[in-house]
């Protein structure tokens, strides 16, 4: 039988560590792969938050076969007590030999002290295979850990003139159910899910993520409006879900805010005049170990979010129609004086998805955190 190479084994770890895309956060997702002697003796992913890491899972299937065996993992492993204890700690126990990781892990608990632990104890080590994919896997947790605010997706559903609804504001249904699907698969993997209040006046959207795959231990997105004025109704049909929404507003104590929180509302205030300061809003998320965003929004907002560079990726999906220039357009942006100013994209992804094209693009330049309204 042919031996797997370093490269096949972690990507079979970066396979299992996909596993946990929708119930790990705010923990990132990681996989684990022990081998030895040529044969994998045990493996696993990162557990529900408060449940075993990765590390802990494939030793526990391993049981005594772990003794000299290689750890292929996609994240550093943890060196300090948390909801669980330090998997270095796991894996020195057990008698693993050597560690063979994708990638540090910038939290400042970590950041290489558990790679140091390990070497101290006698493991080597190795870092940085694979590194690209698995740094893909946790865009928003390393985002929250490296510059203070989550990973931020924009999905927009148009027609191919590039119109989101028509002028009346009807938009149901531009795209198809293939698209839809994927919409709320992209939602169950993200840590909230974030509108703007005209959406809410306009669409009265419920924000849950509901894929065909539900049972799967989903762990329901935070629910986030911007709205500076507090004008979303106690009674909007997302209120009234399980789950927690959180309404960000630049309005102290008024009768509105006292209606909201009544209806199980959590508000939370940010600088802004009259618009909601997003840059603000998007560290406060961080501060609540948000990871990823996905952005459901109208035109005013997704604009405001790109011309300050908050957009990390767009998740573009085109249906084959035309609604003509009197419908609605995907932002709301201030003319441009020239074509230099325009906003690059690179695209990473083009795929049909049903009846529709969805592309991934990503600004070419994406800011700092920053002052910025809504």
């Amino acid at each position: 039988m042919t031996r797997l190479t370093d490269q096949e084994y972690m990507a079979r770890a970066l396979r299992l560590a996909r596993n946990g895309l929708n119930t790990t956060d705010p923990n990132p997702t990681v996989g684990c792969v022990l081998v030895r002697d040529g044969e994998i003796v045990g493996e696993g992913w990162t557990a529900p938050v408060g449940g075993p890491h990765a590390e802990r899972v494939a030793l526990a299937a391993a049981g005594g076969g772990a003794r000299g065996a290689t750890a292929f993992v996609t994240l550093e492993p943890c060196g300090h007590q948390g909801r669980t204890g330090p998997c270095t700690a796991a894996l020195i126990e057990a008698g693993v030999v050597h560690v063979v990781c994708a990638m540090s892990d910038p939290n400042p608990l970590v950041s290489g002290a558990g790679l140091r632990m390990l070497g101290e104890a006698g493991v080597s080590v190795e870092q940085g295979l694979m590194e690209q994919s698995a740094r893909k896997l946790n865009e928003g947790y390393l985002a929250r850990m490296t510059r203070g605010r989550p990973w931020v997706r924009s999905k927009i559903a148009t027609s191919l003139d590039g119109r989101t609804a028509l002028a009346s504001g009807e938009s149901k249904w531009i795209t198809g159910p293939g698209a839809r699907g994927d919409v709320h698969r992209w939602r169950a993997r993200s840590s909230a899910v974030l509108t703007g209040v005209g959406t809410v006046l306009a669409d009265d959207p419920s924000l849950t993520a509901r894929p065909d795959d539900e049972g799967a231990g989903l762990v329901q997105p935070l629910r986030v409006i911007v709205d500076s004025a507090l004008r979303t109704p106690p009674a909007a049909r997302t209120t009234s879900l399980p789950g927690e929404v959180v309404v960000f507003a630049t309005a102290a104590a008024t009768p509105r805010r006292t209606k909201l929180e009544a209806a199980g509302v959590r508000i939370e205030q940010v600088e802004g005049s009259p618009r909601c300061d997003l840059g603000q809003v998007l560290a406060r998320l961080a501060e609540l170990e948000v990871n990823d965003v996905w952005v459901e929004a109208g035109p005013t907002l997704n604009g405001a979010l790109l011309a300050h560079g908050l957009i990390d990726e767009l998740v573009l999906y085109y249906a084959p129609q035309i609604l003509g220039d009197g419908a609605r357009g995907m932002f709301a942006l201030a003319p441009l004086a020239r074509l230099g100013d325009r906003h690059e994209l690179v695209i990473e992804d083009l795929r049909m998805v049903g009846r529709d094209l969805r592309i991934l693009a990503r600004p070419s330049t994406v800011l700092a955190p920053q002052a910025a309204g809504e």
